[in-house]
């Protein structure tokens, strides 16, 4: 179905496709505006048309010349230049873009955020400064996520302790049986909040060269 206010872009390397030549009469009628991509300005789609793009080539790539290659080439090149034409003339973003493909690659990457992929509730490993580092290291075990925060009783983060942490102080000889994780923890850890793009979370581990993110409301522990 077209109307009014459609633009009609006809594809022809002859000019000549008498199945699109045919509807000419009928955008006219309709009041269409129509652009033609040709290799021939003079073709009745040349000359029918309200605008007209030349897409001529020299020769065909395909030795027998009756392929469309080079002339098929020129034809997605004249489309891709229209289309970013047209996503900076309205201004389309990378939201946009998000919006309009939210199940790709791209549309993850840029729709997809922390808050969608965190561990929360139960999940999230997480004990008080003056709990044991062996009974700490059972709630890395368990959680999963080779880290645990220490947290206050309001969950206001205090620090984290990860896997790498355990290797630091199992090689100064520190006693796991009678240190407090509270002694040990990392007071500063990189923290992140919810609403980060999944995409800008894995930038920062990996330029933190950390494996896991805290993050955080109102510097309250929400997720990891």
């Amino acid at each position: 179905m077209v109307e009014a206010r459609d633009l009609v872009i006809a594809i022809s390397n002859s000019g000549e496709a008498h199945e699109i030549i045919s509807l000419f009469p009928v955008f006219k009628r309709l009041g269409i505006t129509t652009v033609s991509m040709t290799g021939k300005p003079e073709s009745t789609m040349g000359k029918l048309s309200d605008y007209h793009l030349q897409i001529t080539v020299p020769k065909e790539a395909c030795p027998l010349e009756l392929a469309p290659t080079s002339s098929s080439t020129a034809t997605l090149v004249m489309g891709d230049a229209l289309a970013m034409a047209l996503l900076e003339a309205r201004g389309f973003s990378e939201e946009d873009f998000a919006l309009s493909h939210p199940g790709g690659a791209l549309g993850r990457k840029l729709l997809l955020k922390l808050s969608d992929i965190m561990h929360t509730g139960d999940a999230l490993p997480m004990v008080g400064p003056n709990t044991l580092i062996r009974d700490a290291l059972l709630e890395i075990s368990n959680k999963g996520l080779g880290m645990t925060t220490i947290v206050d009783d309001k969950h206001t983060l205090l620090g984290i302790f990860t896997d790498g942490d355990l290797r630091r102080i199992l090689d100064r000889r520190v006693d796991i049986h009678e240190t407090t994780i509270g002694e040990v923890m990392i007071a500063t850890p990189t923290t992140a909040t919810p609403n980060m793009l999944a995409a800008e979370g894995l930038n920062l581990m990996q330029s933190k060269k950390i494996s896991g993110l805290v993050l955080l409301e109102q510097n309250k522990v929400v997720g990891a």
